[in-house]
């Protein structure tokens, strides 16, 4: 897993993905959204597999202390230079952190980079494990129609690409036919209960971009500011609707610890 990952983002994709594209921008928006919710006052955040710290750095500038985890050196480099925030290379599935220690977990990247159902529950026993009880687990997951949905919608579903659509959808085993490195991609009952699994309570998942994305991006990034509200609002009425949660191309599951 971590050579084809480090591979992957040696070449610097993660410091402008979420800006790279109309569906980006609108994640971004939506996860700090989802976040905020949530988060405690000044809370002590763990951000496993955070990257460049995109996310990291809004945090800290929220008034929370940012600790950062990452796979690839480059991105733990880059990322302890942002004001308020340490980072360090790690494994999810191994944290060199102290039981009972944080307040907020953030997995907003690892799960789908782990494909294996074993290694998917090590990392988030590892979450549960560090966070203190009352705290609040983020995993977030991609959507297994994430493709079906922007091929559909640009034009590039055709023949040849419908046998891994079909794939990806039955088994959530996506192997690189829109771009990215072969990776794990959920439903949200299935992310669901892989988070409730590791004895989180209250759990609940969120689609995160909704079901407008695809069309945000087709429009182009000088639509993007006419049609980011109408999109939000998209995504926000339908955030926990069963008929459409998985039209989102990401998800998010967050969970309680209740116990020591």
């Amino acid at each position: 897993m971590e050579t084809d990952v480090v591979r992957h983002y040696s070449y610097g994709v993660e410091t402008s993905r979420l800006a790279r594209t109309p569906h980006g921008g609108l994640e971004f928006l939506r996860t700090q959204e989802l976040l905020r919710r949530v988060l405690p006052p000044r809370a002590k955040v763990l951000d496993v597999g955070g990257g460049t710290g995109v996310h990291a750095e809004w945090l800290a500038r929220d008034g929370h202390t940012v600790h950062l985890i990452d796979v690839v050196a480059a991105h733990a480099t880059a990322a302890v230079n942002l004001p308020g925030v340490t980072a360090v290379v790690g494994d999810a599935r191994e944290l060199p952190v102290v039981d009972n220690s944080m307040d907020v977990v953030l997995m907003l990247g690892p799960l789908y980079h782990l494909i294996d159902a074993a290694d998917r529950a090590k990392a988030l026993a590892e979450g549960v494990r560090v966070l203190r009880p009352g705290g609040v687990l983020a995993a977030a997951g991609i959507s297994r129609y994430l493709s079906i949905l922007e091929t559909g919608t640009d034009g590039t579903l055709d023949a040849d690409l419908t046998p891994s659509i079909e794939a990806v959808i039955a088994t959530g085993r996506y192997d690189g036919h829109v771009g990215f490195v072969s990776t794990h991609w959920h439903t949200a009952d299935e992310l669901r209960a892989e988070v409730q699994s590791c004895g989180l309570d209250d759990v609940e998942v969120y689609g995160v971009e909704g079901p407008a994305w695809p069309a945000l991006d087709v429009a182009g990034a000088s639509e993007f500011a006419a049609r980011a509200d109408a999109a939000l609002r998209c995504a926000r009425l339908v955030e926990r609707d069963p008929l459409l949660i998985n039209a989102s191309a990401h998800l998010l599951a967050l969970g309680m610890k209740t116990t020591g």
